[in-house]
């Protein structure tokens, strides 16, 4: 009898696999991370990336790369609000309820404002309810010892101007102390916490190569290669030159760190955004 009952149910489990997979219209989702941004898809994730990403819909249409002005705080109505506003008239005009969001960086912490704080907005509830999971890349979720060096105003304020756009408040909000108290009061998936509704995976780099040599340091452009060698001096050997590994892996569940996906390749805090060493196609695969 019970072995009976055991296929019955998963008889049941295939079937109604079977009818999702029918009746769900997935779409994809790119958020960036801090910067106040009008053409995230040239300027930030780049064609090449979300094109082939966006292969591997059955509806190539059904994606949309966010732009909205994530300098400010994660739940502030330009950042959080925006996402949440652009989301919600994606999923509707397009009919999708099977979401993936690929996020880099701060976003983030800004789609984990969002799954950690349904009653904050009301159109935060529909929007969780139809994600699948985020592709967290490189997310900042326990900060980084760089925004604090930023924010006291010393030597990094040149050398990281580029990357994060000086002392906005979202560079505050990443200093670890800050996130430290975000994590234990506002969000979920961190240690100790409760977990996110969700999926939160993360993608880890863990180091940077710049050598001329080198052809592994030209990918997503070798200047920025360049300016992460040097800020990888003040944080810990396994960093992507702006995040450290255990502030990657600090939310959610980790995917993989880099060199275990990607032919032994390391992805520094600019390529784990970019078509670099086979990453685009593992978004895609993960579609």
């Amino acid at each position: 009898m019970l072995r009976i009952s055991t296929t019955l149910l998963l008889a049941f489990a295939f079937a109604s696999a079977a009818v999702h997979a029918a009746t769900a219209t997935t779409g994809v989702a790119f958020i960036h991370g801090t910067g106040s941004q009008t053409d995230a898809y040239h300027d930030y994730w780049q064609p090449t990336m979300v094109d082939n990403v966006r292969n591997g819909l059955v509806n190539k249409s059904n994606y949309v790369v966010i732009n909205c002005d994530l300098n400010q705080y994660m739940w502030d109505s330009r950042a959080a609000g925006c996402v949440a506003t652009q989301l919600t008239n994606f999923l509707n005009t397009h009919s999708v309820n099977d979401l993936v969001v690929i996020t880099h960086s701060n976003g983030g912490n800004v789609i984990r404002w969002i799954l950690s704080n349904p009653t904050y907005d009301s159109r935060y509830p529909a929007i969780i309810s139809k994600i699948r999971w985020v592709n967290a890349l490189a997310p900042s979720s326990a900060g980084t010892p760089l925004a604090d060096a930023v924010i006291a105003g010393n030597v990094f304020e040149s050398a990281l101007g580029w990357l994060l756009g000086y002392q906005s408040d979202a560079v505050r909000q990443q200093q670890t102390s800050w996130m430290a108290y975000y994590n234990q009061n506002y969000l979920y998936g961190t240690s100790g916490r409760p977990a996110l509704p969700k999926g939160f995976w993360d993608v880890v780099g863990s180091d940077v190569v710049s050598a001329v040599w080198n052809s592994d340091a030209y990918c997503g452009g070798y200047s920025q290669s360049v300016g992460l060698e040097i800020t990888q001096n003040w944080l810990s050997s396994c960093s992507d030159g702006f995040i450290e590994c255990t502030s990657a892996k600090a939310a959610g569940t980790l995917w993989f760190q880099d060199t275990a996906r990607t032919g032994g390749k390391v992805l520094n805090h600019n390529q784990s955004r970019r078509a670099c060493f086979g990453l685009d196609t593992i978004l895609r695969n993960d579609l």
